[in-house]
């Protein structure tokens, strides 16, 4: 396998054969799950309810139609952002429920795990399904990031994102990579526009 083809398997475009196995993927379920956070409101505005079918959005987008992925994909962050959350709240829902499960509780920060750790956890050990749904839900962040105006959250998401993700997206899905590049260098853009980086250089 060369170093750019993608390790996932994934159709070229939506035909009818792709649309009808969308069409029998058993959605909602989890759709009405992840609807408990509704009330969670974003650092950017919306709520994570919003970014979970931002990051099914994308997925579709990118060709796949995986259905553990996209079911993973619409209650991503449930485990980590729901207090107290039930498991087997997932597991019980269909065949697919404990591979749902398992892949969401790989995307999700553990209980004392720190950001970093977390992000290497994915880069290192992460199963292939976990890093194309990680860069997804980056490219859902990242895009939301146009909406902030505090350049330190900006400046420690880029880095980040950089460090972290860049490496998962060029080992899973080079279009991915590429777009993560770009909303990288756009957001960076706002930050020497905005005077931050200058003010950063000179100690102000």
């Amino acid at each position: 396998m060369g170093k750019y083809e993608m390790r996932t398997e994934k159709p070229e475009k939506m035909d009818s054969a792709h649309m009808l196995q969308l069409k029998n993927i058993f959605l909602a379920p989890y759709m009405q799950l992840a609807t408990e956070l509704i009330g969670k409101a974003r650092h950017a505005g919306g709520n994570m309810f919003r970014h979970q079918m931002d990051t099914l959005a994308i997925l579709i987008d990118y060709g796949y139609i995986d259905s553990v992925m996209l079911k993973a994909s619409v209650c991503h962050d449930v485990i980590e952002d729901i207090p107290g959350f039930d498991q087997e709240r997932i597991v019980s829902i269909d065949s697919d429920g404990e591979a749902v499960r398992e892949l969401v509780l790989e995307v999700s920060k553990h209980e004392g795990e720190h950001k970093a750790d977390f992000l290497q956890r994915i880069l290192t050990a992460g199963s292939p399904k976990a890093k194309v749904l990680k860069c997804a839900d980056r490219i859902s962040n990242m895009i939301s990031l146009g909406y902030v105006t505090d350049c330190k959250f900006i400046e420690r998401y880029c880095d980040e994102t950089e460090y972290y993700i860049l490496p998962i997206a060029l080992e899973v899905d080079y279009n991915m990579y590429q777009e993560l590049i770009n909303l990288i260098i756009t957001r960076r853009k706002y930050l020497e526009d905005s005077g931050y980086i200058d003010s950063k250089k000179n100690g102000v």
